[in-house]
């Protein structure tokens, strides 16, 4: 495991996280991309726990989400498992465990004031703040991939799932899509990240 987490974590944080992950005996478990999720935490059958992280997020992102799920744990066994997975119990570990990582040696000093600001009331998923996702995308390697947010109003898209959809108005802060096949409206965060589609054409670069 360590060997393998050294390729995905800022060097300088390589300590710390072992630290934390050696004090809870905790496994982690470095999966292929889903689309659904950057990571998870669960309390296996045998009594184990284990978090998985996606294998394609940048070192920042994989740091946060670890950080993420390790808290998840942490805040079960502090508080017990009735509490809510992302309320207050465990904003406050989440915060709690992110604080020694938060300096210039592990995150580049344009990300610091918005994690700062971000963990003042962190979200179930730092997608959801749009700013932080996206300073953190800007250290992605590059792909086709483009915000919702970013697109003009009635540009077609293409989720993950091959579903196409044209963008509608915004609505406090996810925008009104209409999928062309049922017609049907859906709501996504500004910050999803889709493929630009030319209805006339294919899939089309961006």
């Amino acid at each position: 495991m360590q060997d393998t987490l050294q390729e995905y974590i800022p060097h300088k944080a390589f300590a710390k996280v072992m630290a934390l992950l050696d004090h809870d005996k905790l496994s982690v478990t470095v999966k292929r991309e889903r689309k659904t999720r950057h990571g998870d935490y669960r309390r296996l059958p045998n009594g184990q726990h284990q978090i998985t992280v996606n294998s394609n997020l940048n070192h920042y992102r994989f740091l946060i989400t670890l950080i993420h799920e390790i808290a998840h744990f942490e805040a079960y066994k502090s508080y017990g498992r009735s509490i809510k997975p992302h309320g207050l119990e465990w904003k406050h570990t989440f915060q709690h465990l992110m604080l020694p990582f938060m300096n210039p040696d592990i995150f580049p000093m344009e990300l610091l004031p918005l994690l700062a600001t971000h963990f003042k009331s962190p979200k179930a998923s730092s997608d959801t703040d749009i700013q932080l996702a996206y300073a953190l995308k800007q250290f992605d390697e590059p792909n086709n991939k483009i915000f919702i947010f970013e697109l003009p109003l009635h540009q077609s898209f293409k989720i993950y799932n091959g579903r196409v959809f044209k963008k509608g108005v915004k609505r406090r802060t996810r925008f009104e899509c209409t999928e062309l096949k049922s017609g049907k409206i859906y709501l996504f965060n500004a910050n999803v990240e889709v493929d630009l589609v030319d209805l006339n054409k294919d899939l089309i670069d961006i």
